[in-house]
C-alpha cells in the first residue's frame, strides 16, 4: 500500500484534442530569470509540451520532471517542454536548480490558468486552495491541442508511452 491516499476526482469538462488552448500570460521561469511571456508567444515558436503538476516540492512534480529527463523528451523532441503549476517563481527556480531538467516553469499561484483548461484540483482539507490537476497538452503552432491527457485521480501520472507516440506525431 503506498503512503499517500488515492483521491478520485469528480468528472470535469476540461479543454480535449482537437480544441483551441486558452492563451494566457504569466511569469515563465527558466534557470536564468524569469519574465511574463503568453502561451501564443511560445507557439509562435513550434509546438508546446505542457505540463500541469502540483507545487514544488510535492513528489508528483519531482517524479514527472524525473521521467521526462530519464525519457530525453526534451532533447529528442522538436517541443518546447513547460510546465505550469501554482507554485512562484522562487519555487521554481529551485526546482529547475535542483533537478537539473532544460524547461521552463509557468508560475500561476491564482490557479487561474487550471481553471480556463477546466482542471482545477481543490486541495482536500485546504479551504481555498487549489491546483491544477495533473495533465499533459500538446499544443501546435495554431494552439490547437492535439493531444490532452487529464488525471481522473490524485495522485495519477501520464500514461508516458502514449504521451511518446504523440510527441512523435507532432
Amino acid at each position: 500500500m503506498p503512503d499517500f491516499e488515492v483521491v478520485d476526482l469528480p468528472e470535469t469538462d476540461y479543454v480535449e484534442a482537437g480544441d483551441q488552448a486558452p492563451d494566457f500570460e504569466r511569469p515563465l521561469v527558466n534557470d536564468e530569470f524569469w519574465e511574463d511571456v503568453s502561451l501564443s508567444e511560445l507557439t509562435d515558436d513550434g509546438p508546446v509540451a505542457l505540463i500541469f503538476h502540483s507545487m514544488d516540492g510535492a513528489f508528483p512534480a519531482t517524479y514527472v520532471w524525473s521521467e521526462i529527463d530519464d525519457r530525453g523528451w526534451i532533447d529528442e523532441f522538436d517541443a518546447q517542454f513547460v510546465g505550469l503549476s501554482i507554485s512562484s517563481p522562487y519555487e521554481h527556480g529551485d526546482l529547475l536548480e535542483d533537478s537539473g531538467i532544460d524547461a521552463s516553469l509557468f508560475s500561476d499561484p491564482a490557479n487561474g490558468v487550471a481553471e480556463a483548461f477546466g482542471i482545477v484540483n481543490d486541495l482536500d482539507g485546504m479551504a481555498g486552495v487549489s491546483e491544477p490537476r495533473p495533465a499533459v497538452y500538446l499544443i501546435d503552432e495554431d494552439r490547437t491541442v492535439q493531444y490532452a491527457w487529464v488525471a481522473d485521480e490524485w495522485p495519477e501520472f501520464p500514461p508516458y508511452d502514449h504521451v511518446e507516440d504523440a510527441l512523435a506525431d507532432l
